[in-house]
């Protein structure tokens, strides 16, 4: 049929031929979307850098990895969602830190990133809003291996890191921010900022400590500590505890902190505390030097930088401390 012909026909079948030219294109259109979104969905937003395979869950791609060593690059977004690791050396990394937040989500009652593989290094990721019934839900939390993590933020959840024992383990964070972490509300006991078992090692370093709501700022049961160059701001804390808990004892180095105590504790008798729990762990040789220390303006009360129930031997040199804090206290 020559285009004259159609022109020229009856107008029931100009009809026929229009509608049938508007089906073809409107399938077209439909083919075309359906290929974006196919296209979309099969990309994910969890990358496995070493395959270049995208997943659209977080689960999807840790699985893939299996007992390996591999890299998830996880695109800016807010998720809804968590995983397990079971094995294998897994790097979670976003391309912006701060651009990927986990958030309200915890995987068996837990967290938003559990963890028992071999080891799992963690940057530039957020996890927010972590709530589970027990109050012990985290943005991590480390079953067994070792953990990196840098530039990361642990904020408003009920604890940031929380760990079992692992004495072969090695912890170490570096540029992180805990905020507005910890209680002491529920029948699980208290939450804390953090909170490692028995770990071989733990580096904390360059990070920010904030706005407790309850607990420890820092409780550790790590035979062998670093904690430098931190900041551990108590102003906003809300029925807060010790800023640095070693409740097992600990061998190291706390360094070059700035510690402010604010008006709201629940327990304001001391900055750091020694061994209040047991002696798991040695203290002899623990060095506390270059620190400072003092109180929220206007607030004047009696503390104890350093509380120590072990009678170790204590290294405690050129920390500036406020009036009204002494600098030492065996109990």
């Amino acid at each position: 049929m020559t285009h004259s012909s159609i022109s020229q026909g009856n107008p029931r079948q100009k009809r026929i031929v229009r509608t049938a030219m508007g089906a073809a294109v409107c399938i077209a259109v439909l083919a075309i979307t359906a290929t974006a979104s196919f296209a979309q969905s099969a990309r994910g937003d969890f990358t496995v850098t070493e395959t270049g395979r995208s997943y659209g869950s977080l689960q999807s791609a840790i699985n893939a990895i299996g007992n390996r060593r591999g890299t998830i690059a996880v695109a800016p977004g807010t998720y809804r969602q968590c995983a397990v690791q079971e094995a294998g050396v897994i790097t979670y990394v976003t391309e912006k830190p701060g651009s990927a937040v986990f958030e309200r989500k915890a995987c068996e009652g837990k967290a938003a990133l559990v963890l028992r593989g071999a080891g799992a290094e963690v940057r530039g990721l957020v996890f927010r809003g972590i709530y589970v019934p027990d109050g012990n839900g985290a943005g991590i939390r480390l079953e067994k291996g070792s953990l990196n993590i840098a530039n990361s933020w642990f904020m408003d959840s009920q604890q940031g890191i929380l760990t079992a024992n692992d004495p072969g383990g090695r912890i170490y964070i570096v540029r992180s921010t805990f905020s507005g972490l910890g209680t002491c509300e529920n029948s699980a006991g208290c939450a804390h900022s953090i909170y490692t078992g028995n770990y071989g090692e733990l580096t904390v370093k360059e990070s920010r400590f904030e706005r407790g709501q309850g607990g420890h700022y820092l409780k550790a049961r790590a035979g062998n500590v670093t904690i430098e160059n931190n900041s551990f701001d108590d102003a906003n804390g809300r029925a807060t505890n010790y800023m640095i808990d070693l409740p097992a004892g600990s061998r190291g180095l706390i360094a070059n902190n700035w510690f402010i105590q604010g008006r709201d504790k629940e327990n304001y008798s001391a900055f750091i505390a020694v061994g209040a729990e047991d002696n798991l762990h040695s203290s002899d040789g623990l060095r506390v030097t270059g620190n400072e220390a003092r109180f929220v303006p206007v607030l004047r009360r009696s503390s104890v930088f350093l509380a120590d129930w072990t009678g170790a031997s204590i290294a405690l040199s050129g920390n500036a401390l406020a009036s009204g804090l002494k600098q030492y206290e065996r109990r």
